[in-house]
């Protein structure tokens, strides 16, 4: 029986998809299933998907959905994994020849130890260069908002999860009209009772597509402010330091201003942090809207 899902949302990217594919015919270790969650795909994936299934070289499965955006199809992928474990590799990404045998080898570590909720290993580019920075010698387990704050690591990293955890956690919210949440949410929540442990291998090959680059980045900031309200909301009721609890009460300032919708602000626990970043809010509309303006 499997113990491992590899899921990977996909819109339109058939041009990609065979990339990653050979990278999972390639694994030195099968024992996984390839979970395609399409999110509305009109490019022919389903009917090459087919295709990849009826060779049977690695076991596939296939989920079709309307396009809500990326967080919906994670939100279906949890819904439908019934392996132990879950990891997500995004259809412009290939993981590393040896990744499925190195993730099971640290799986056996921690499956039935409920401190931990799910195992974090590195990110390389497509030659095998790591992205950022390894995890500190000798750190036997962490959480997912230490990994960048309290560390001081960099680069983004590749997380495995108990699928049990993640179904126990709400699901993303889906606006209308919108398409995106940032997916960190998940991770914050199961933060609060359990811990990462942290594995200095390579499982992730990355590539950054021109449409997940900054310039995209601010124009999601201004078509999804719902979304991205929602992420800061979890961001301040679960941060660990009053900087970055402000820091993100002035984002969420900002999206409510771009919808204006004050009931973004139900969940807030401090709302009195929200008043004082209301200056600081206005001025980082203003900035998005301005920059976001260069960029079209």
């Amino acid at each position: 029986m499997k113990n491992l899902t590899v899921f990977t949302p996909t819109f339109n990217r058939i041009h990609l998809l065979p990339r990653l594919y050979r990278s999972l015919q390639d694994q030195t270790d099968k024992n996984f299933i390839w979970m395609i969650i399409d999110d509305g795909s009109t490019d022919g994936t389903e009917e090459l998907v087919k295709i990849w299934q009826q060779e049977n070289l690695i076991e596939i499965a296939y989920l079709y959905k309307k396009n809500e955006g990326m967080h919906s199809a994670h939100n279906v992928a949890y819904e439908n994994i019934t392996t132990t474990w879950n990891t997500c590799i995004d259809s412009d990404d290939m993981m590393s020849s040896n990744a499925v045998e190195s993730i099971i080898s640290h799986l056996e570590d921690v499956e039935n130890d409920e401190d931990f909720y799910a195992v974090v290993g590195l990110d390389a580019d497509q030659k095998g260069n790591l992205i950022g920075t390894r995890f500190p010698e000798n750190l036997k387990k962490i959480r997912f908002n230490e990994i960048y704050l309290k560390y001081g690591l960099t680069g983004d990293k590749k997380i495995v999860y108990k699928t049990k955890v993640m179904k126990k956690v709400p699901p993303y919210p889906i606006y209308e009209g919108e398409k995106f949440v940032p997916l960190d949410y998940k991770s914050r929540l199961a933060d609060q009772f359990a811990f990462i442990k942290p594995v200095n291998e390579i499982w992730c090959l990355v590539e950054y597509q021109q449409d997940g680059s900054t310039r995209n980045m601010l124009k999601q900031y201004r078509r999804h402010p719902r979304g991205f309200a929602f992420s800061r909301v979890s961001r301040m009721n679960y941060g660990t330091t009053l900087k970055e609890r402000f820091k993100n009460a002035i984002h969420l300032v900002s999206s409510i201003l771009f919808v204006k919708d004050l009931t973004l602000l139900r969940g807030v626990q401090n709302k009195m942090l929200v008043i004082v970043a209301i200056p600081f809010g206005i001025l980082l509309n203003l900035y998005i809207r301005i920059k976001a303006q260069n960029y079209e």
